[in-house]
């Protein structure tokens, strides 16, 4: 790439996004260093990594830095990246990158990009299928798991693009073809600073030409009327308005791209309920904007299958369900999932990041049978509930296992409950990500009732 060639670049971490920008930067001819707090990750990355000089815990760029390429986890106020700033070298992302990256291509892929506080990894899987259904060499990249500059150098011809509000505040450049905001509720304000921070930082996903929204929320909708792109879709689910994607009649309908258009019906997308219903209007909507047909649309949204630990079911015993929602890590999320069950038991409690529940316990107090707390702001959510729902037996488990608090939770359901892991928070505090949170309750749950409580 051009622009890369001979430039000396500092990548800072040492992890997935780190090494993949590493070696694009390398296949580009930079001159790259990579920096961690961690000499074991950088250790790891060494034998992986030839020509690329590897610093531990580098506190300012070195002298001859001309640009910095910071992991999305990298807050702003770093010690490292608020030297490069008062250096004068721009910080970017890995997926600012990759965009510019792309930029230099005779024939760039299309940029479909999906981000919100929730739903992102369900919307962006839905697009790869709808894609791959209309015949598109398309691949979910990003957040998702797979870095967006991999994806890129890969040569597909569409990138369904999942983009944290981290990854979009270090790229500022990026217009993607279409990109849609699906909602916001509080979440990460530990790192933006503010609520009205993160909203900026997710309303960078509709600078592209076609900006889509979930419009039933009026402040995401008046974040799509102020968007400059070119064209403005809303969904809602309910009927949709000229220029819109809805429900009617129990069918998904376009009224946005060309005639009025039936997409799928309701029953057939997965995972079911309103959440479900309005990632795959989002999917559609990114789809429909490329020119995906209506029975491509159909066919992806029937072929999808959803990722483990969203609304997954463990195990049924004594008439009690066990459902793994450990990916409901923000207040917001874990609302939606208890939403889907009229008697629940939750399981709840982690890092809530400076988020408040008491909008969640207010609304959805009145399900709840009981509550097991557990993690580093159990408490929190203990107080919430004792002002907003007094009458909920509450268990607040100190130093507790997830075994514990499958167990707490099993004395208090009755026949018909659903026991419900939707911890509203972020799992680091006791646990090295969701899916180890998940796969933790899961395994306690079936240790519980054995194994032929599966179904």
């Amino acid at each position: 790439m051009g622009f890369l060639a001979g430039r000396n670049v500092l990548v800072a971490g040492a992890g997935v996004t780190g090494r993949s920008a590493a070696e694009a930067l390398l296949a580009a001819g930079a001159s790259v260093v990579v920096t961690d707090g961690s000499a074991d990750r950088l250790e790891a990355l060494e034998p992986l990594l030839p020509g690329v000089a590897l610093v531990p815990g580098l506190v300012a760029p070195p002298a001859e830095a001309e640009l910095v390429v910071t992991s999305p986890g990298w807050r702003p106020d770093s010690p490292l990246l608020l030297a490069a700033e008062a250096a004068g070298v721009e910080v970017i992302g890995e997926v600012e990158l990759a965009w510019r990256m792309g930029l230099e291509l005779a024939d760039a892929p299309a940029w479909l990009a999906v981000t919100g506080t929730n739903g992102k990894t369900t919307t962006v899987g839905m697009l790869e299928s709808v894609l791959r259904a209309a015949g598109i060499d398309a691949v979910a990249c990003g957040n998702v798991g797979l870095p967006v500059v991999d994806a890129l150098l890969a040569g597909h011809r569409v990138l369904a693009v999942e983009l944290s509000s981290f990854q979009l505040h270090w790229s500022p450049s990026v217009r993607p073809a279409a990109g849609v905001l699906l909602n916001l509720a509080e979440d990460h304000l530990d790192w933006h600073g503010s609520f009205e921070e993160y909203a900026a930082a997710k309303a960078g996903v509709l600078t592209g030409e076609v900006a889509v929204a979930g419009v039933d929320d009026p402040f995401v909708a008046r974040l799509l009327s102020s968007s400059p792109a070119a064209a403005h879709v809303g969904f809602t689910l309910g009927a949709p308005e000229e220029g819109q994607l809805g429900v009617v009649d129990g069918n998904l309908v376009d009224r946005a791209f060309g005639p009025d258009a039936v997409l799928a019906a309701v029953a057939e997308v997965r995972p079911g309920g309103p959440p479900g219903l309005a990632d795959a209007m989002a999917a559609a909507a990114l789809a429909r904007s490329q020119g995906v047909p209506p029975e491509a649309v159909r066919q992806g949204l029937r072929d999808f299958r959803p990722g483990a630990h969203r609304a997954e079911f463990v195990a049924e015993s004594d008439g009690v369900r066990y459902v793994n929602d450990s990916k409901a890590t923000n207040p917001h999320a874990a609302e939606a999932s208890l939403r889907s069950h009229r008697s629940v038991v939750w399981v709840a409690g982690g890092l809530l990041k400076g988020a408040s529940v008491d909008e969640l316990v207010r609304s959805e107090g009145h399900r709840l049978r009981g509550a097991v707390l557990i993690g580093a702001d159990r408490e929190a959510i203990a107080s919430a509930l004792a002002r907003y729902a007094p009458s909920v037996p509450v268990a607040v488990l100190d130093d507790a296992t997830m075994e514990d608090a499958v167990r707490a939770a099993r004395s208090m359901a009755r026949s018909g409950d659903a026991v419900v892991l939707a911890p509203a928070a972020a799992s680091m505090d006791m646990f090295s990500d969701y899916a180890h949170r998940g796969k933790a309750f899961a395994d306690a749950v079936v240790a519980m009732v054995g194994a032929g409580g599966r179904s």
